[in-house]
């Protein structure tokens, strides 16, 4: 195994505070052997494509080898590819040649729970003696008597009987999802000699799944930030990452801007950043589930969004999102995706990557990738299918379901990217394992990286800026226009230099001048539009520039 010196100088150099990360979702990005599966060749195929557009980074959503109940959320074995993927050979080829590119990969790795197919999971179902039995956690009882009456995620009890054992196992999610237990030490020490052998493999970092649930206490029915959570990932950072010069990105759907200063602290003891959430709800009812949809609160979106800026500026990183492979795409879901599919999708880009944080790339958004309307039979994704099915017996009408999944459903950030104007959009030489959207001759790479002014070009220069402009990576941020129903501004400041990010978030012309408010613009660095418009902000219309 090889040993991480802890070189003081690179692990300060915190080199994704100024990096872009691109995420791939790798069932939907290239098929490299025709079976209409993407594939980690297929990834390989595409990397130079990835080069141009400039990011830093991929995460793969998993790959590790898994049953597919929770589309690879449940692993079998941590050190082992999918064979849907290809082989290690294949990951280790990708390691090598991103990295040639300048390119590091992050997996995405689940340490709350295994599959029940993991060879631990079916040595500790073995016996109560078993030396991996204490690796998850167990519950004596009767069958039919639940420990308590916790549920779990993906509905059902929380606890699952193994007559053998005379004992119930543990479970958030599936059933076949087991928990581990974390507070065996010999479990923790298998989960950090296994990031080890990951590092050694050349891996750029990685992003930890519900990494907030690991300190469950399930008698008190505490299943996330429990007591022992950040004895539990100091331990973990401290005995992996904080031995190489690596990107940690903990899933926290539960975070506050106090919880992320300290999963994000800068000194290093946890993670490098966390994803949190709080902005993605705010077109769900209050109390409802994410299919009620009410219009966004644009007021709350600038106040959530700004809150994260200043609370964990100089204190915690952010992680700057609008789409990933269980959201929406943003251009249909906050933009217009029909009339200003461009201009919007330009204007969502603006405003996130002048914030301060890592921006993510979910793919097929450089190119501006809508969501989908099939027939409900075309639908793979199982949240979709089963909500579609309880909400018909419930009697909702069924154009009202489908409104619901049109806006919401996880398929919409799953169907194939649209390379070119081909039958299977360039992804496949066969029928995909999902439908390609069917504007897919209109909107694609290839057309794209043929028109200068395309949003892949936009989202380009987005990720140049960043490196050029110290103002953007660790200038302050201060909120403008509060108030103001239509427009989204704000300010970044260091050591002198002010730049201003303005951009009217809706379908109409705006009165607005800039010069009026009282800034005078020494330099546009990026516009949406070709050219001013002297008092108004047109539809969408978004820029950043440099103030005198």
């Amino acid at each position: 195994m090889v040993i991480y010196m802890n070189n003081e100088k690179e692990n300060t150099s915190n080199w994704w505070k100024n990096s872009v990360v691109y995420q791939i979702y790798p069932r939907s990005f290239q098929d490299s052997n025709g079976d209409g599966i993407g594939d980690l060749q297929g990834i390989i195929k595409r990397l130079d494509y990835l080069q141009n557009l400039g990011i830093d980074a991929i995460w793969l959503s998993p790959v590790c080898k898994s049953p597919q109940d929770d589309n690879g959320y449940d692993i079998s074995d941590y050190q082992d590819i999918d064979p849907m993927f290809g082989s290690l050979n294949d990951m280790e080829e990708l390691i090598q040649e991103a990295k040639k590119r300048g390119i590091r990969i992050l997996l995405d790795l689940v340490l709350n729970h295994s599959s029940d197919e993991h060879a631990w999971f079916i040595e500790a179902k073995k016996s109560k003696d078993n030396p991996y039995h204490d690796y998850y956690v167990w519950r004596d009882g009767v069958e039919g008597v639940y420990p308590n009456d916790m549920k779990a995620c993906f509905g059902g009890p929380a606890w699952e009987w193994v007559p053998e054992l005379g004992q119930y196992y543990f479970h958030q999610f599936s059933v076949k999802q087991p928990d581990l237990n974390w507070e065996n030490p010999k479990l923790r020490r298998e989960i950090y000699d296994m990031i080890l052998w990951w590092m050694d493999k050349g891996v750029g970092g990685f992003r930890l799944d519900v990494i907030d649930q690991i300190a469950k206490e399930p008698d008190l029915k505490i299943t996330n930030n429990g007591p022992r959570l950040h004895e539990f990932i100091k331990e973990l950072s401290k005995e992996t990452f904080q031995k190489g010069n690596l990107i940690a990105v903990g899933e926290a759907w539960g975070a506050n801007t106090e919880l992320a200063k300290l999963y994000s602290a800068p000194d290093g003891s946890e993670f490098s950043m966390v994803f949190q959430f709080e902005h993605i709800n705010l077109d769900q009812q209050p109390g409802g589930e994410k299919w009620d949809i009410k219009e966004l609160d644009f007021i709350q979106l600038k106040q959530i969004l700004s809150k994260w800026q200043v609370e964990l500026h100089e204190k915690g990183w952010n992680s700057l999102f609008w789409n990933n492979h269980d959201l929406p795409r943003i251009v249909s879901r906050w933009g217009n995706d029909e009339r200003y599919r461009e201009e919007s999708a330009k204007m969502l880009a603006t405003i996130l990557h002048g914030m301060q944080g890592t921006p993510y790339i979910y793919q097929g958004e450089e190119i501006g990738m809508t969501n989908v309307r099939y027939q409900i039979e075309e639908y793979k994704d199982i949240e979709t299918v089963n909500m579609y099915k309880e909400r018909i017996e419930k009697g909702y009408k069924p154009e009202d379901v489908m409104r619901s999944i049109y806006a919401k459903g996880r398929d919409n950030a799953r169907t194939p990217i649209q390379w070119d104007s081909s039958q299977y959009a360039g992804f496949s030489t066969v029928e995909p394992w999902i439908k390609v959207n069917d504007n897919s001759k209109d909107i694609n790479v290839l057309n794209a990286l043929e028109n200068k002014n395309s949003i892949f070009y936009y989202y380009k220069k987005l990720i140049q800026l960043r490196k050029e402009n110290k103002v953007l990576v660790h200038g302050d941020y201060q909120l403008l226009f509060e108030t103001n129903p239509d427009i989204f501004a704000y300010c970044r400041n260091l050591d002198g230099q002010r730049m201003v990010v303005v951009a009217n978030f809706h379908d109409k012309e705006i009165p607005f001048s800039l010069k009026e408010e009282g800034f005078e613009v020494k330099e546009y660095l990026i516009h949406n539009y070709k050219e001013e418009k002297a008092g108004y902000l047109r539809p969408y219309e978004a820029y950043m520039a440099i103030l005198n």
